[in-house]
Parts: C-alpha cells; sequence; structure tokens
C-alpha cells in the first residue's frame, strides 16, 4: 500500500557528497499541499522519509487516491518526461522530509548518470507494474478482503490515515468502509 524503494535514497545521498549536482533537502508539515493536480511546477522530489497520498479530483471535487508513497518513491518526474501539468496532488500525510531537482537538474542527471538512470527507469516501470494488479484485485474482490490485505501490507492503516483516505484509496464511500470495518470486528469477537 505505502510502496518504498530503498536502493534510491543511499545513492541519493552519494550524490549530495560529491556536489556536482544541486540537491536540495525540503520538509513538510502533514497536510501540506506539495503539488496541485492540474499545475505546472519545475521540480521532482524523492521521499527521504514521510508519506504523501497522490489523489486526482473530477470536476465534481470527488477525490481518487491513485497511491500512497514513502521513502524513496519519486513525484512530480512524469511531468519531466510529459513536459504538461500534473496529474495528481500530492499531499503530506506526516511530516514529510524530501530531496528536490530542478527539471533540468534531473534531466542531467537522466542523460550523465547511467545509474541514477537506471534507477529511475526502474522506478517507473515498479509504478506502472503496481497498479494493474491493485486496481484489479480492489474491483474483484469485497471491501472487508481490500481492507484485510490492507491492513496486512500497512499494520497501522487506520491509526496514520483518515478513514476518507482509506475508502479514496479502494474505492468505496466512508459509510461502506465503516459497515465493512464494523464487520471484520465482529468476526474478530464473536461476542459483539
Amino acid at each position: 500500500m505505502i510502496r518504498t524503494n530503498q536502493r534510491f535514497i543511499p545513492y541519493i545521498e552519494e550524490l549530495r557528497k560529491k556536489g556536482t549536482y544541486r540537491i536540495e533537502v525540503n520538509a513538510f508539515g502533514p497536510k501540506q499541499t506539495i503539488l496541485e493536480q492540474d499545475h505546472r511546477y519545475s521540480t521532482v522530489y524523492l521521499i527521504k522519509s514521510g508519506i504523501v497520498k497522490c489523489a486526482i479530483s473530477d470536476e465534481n471535487g470527488k477525490e481518487f487516491i491513485q497511491e500512497f508513497l514513502g521513502e524513496g518513491m519519486e513525484f512530480g518526474e512524469l511531468e519531466v518526461f510529459s513536459e504538461k501539468l500534473t496529474i495528481c496532488s500530492v499531499t503530506a500525510v506526516t511530516y514529510l522530509e524530501t530531496y528536490s531537482f530542478s527539471h533540468s537538474t534531473y534531466n542531467q542527471l537522466l542523460k550523465k548518470d547511467e545509474v541514477f538512470n537506471n534507477l529511475v527507469m526502474k522506478a517507473l516501470a515498479d509504478k506502472i507494474r503496481y497498479k494493474a494488479p491493485r486496481h484489479s484485485y480492489q474491483h474483484s474482490h469485497p471491501i472487508e478482503d481490500n481492507v484485510l490485505r490492507l491492513q496486512k501490507l500497512f499494520p497501522d492503516l487506520i491509526t496514520v490515515l483518515p478513514k476518507k483516505d482509506i475508502a479514496n484509496y479502494i474505492g468505496v464511500t466512508v459509510r461502506s468502509l465503516n459497515r465493512a470495518l464494523k464487520q471484520l470486528e465482529q468476526k474478530e469477537d464473536p461476542t459483539n
């Protein structure tokens, strides 16, 4: 559920120590929006610590959470390749520290640093590979199964993420999520 990429951070730390490229460290508080959907930005972020949610809102304001990203995951990189407006809004869920690169620095690294380029290509491939099975599972299994699967992947799910975000992530209403949570509670404690 909260995706990470442990290979990226040590390499970025190594690049920062060399000082050849400008790589900044940024901090964001919980609920702080870093990127807004349908805006143009010129920065790519790599999560050093913390969690963000990537969400798309439709014309009626209904939010669909694409994914939650954790340590070592990038956001804002698709816009480097597409040169278009951002697809998702990205908001900090917890206190967040990131590395950031300008688009020009990111492009230089892609062209001149084979290790960096391979890390980016692998990360993009993993993002694509992850989405289809997740969506397939969510649409073909009951809400309770989705919640159990999420809790297995992220045991602190209910304490860290608001129920609204969990519901948006699995594509259900908060009411349906609450009903599923109650049913799961009753299965765990049959005396209820």
